[in-house]
């Protein structure tokens, strides 16, 4: 870890995966045709592959992830003591293979609402990066 400027430590690849499975709900941002879309997802990771799954429905997020791959996912947190943001940059792709889906059912990822949700969306991961913030008051200007 390294301590940064106002209480800033960044986080170990490890420490962020820790934080990855010990959550369920982030945000995705996927571009097409020079716009950028922002989704709240529930998500899945699969430890052994350091992979993160997610469910949808035919849309928007299809759509945009078939014309452009890239996809990032951000998660955050806090207590009254410290804040965390750990984000996932990737490449994604539709789980077509029935064995795939199969293995990624077994995550016990379930939509949160109530939708049928049955394409499988894989993020592989090409950089991750997390930060820890120390919270506390604001500096004194003078």
């Amino acid at each position: 870890m390294v301590m940064g400027f106002g209480g800033i430590t960044e986080l170990t690849n490890d420490q962020c995966w820790a934080l990855l499975r010990s959550n369920d709900l982030g945000r995705i941002a996927v571009s097409a045709a020079g716009l950028v879309d922002i989704f709240p997802i529930n998500y899945a990771v699969d430890e052994g592959a350091r992979t993160v799954y997610f469910r949808t429905a035919p849309g928007t997020k299809l759509l945009e992830l078939a014309i452009n791959d890239r996809i990032a996912l951000e998660i955050d947190g806090h207590d009254e003591h410290e804040a965390w943001s750990v984000v996932v940059k990737g490449s994604a792709e539709r789980v077509e293979r029935q064995s795939e889906m199969d293995a990624a059912e077994r995550l016990g990822l379930e939509p949160w609402i109530p939708t049928l949700k049955y394409r499988w969306v894989r993020i592989r991961p090409l950089e991750i990066a997390g930060r820890r913030f120390a919270l506390g008051p604001e500096p004194s200007r003078v």
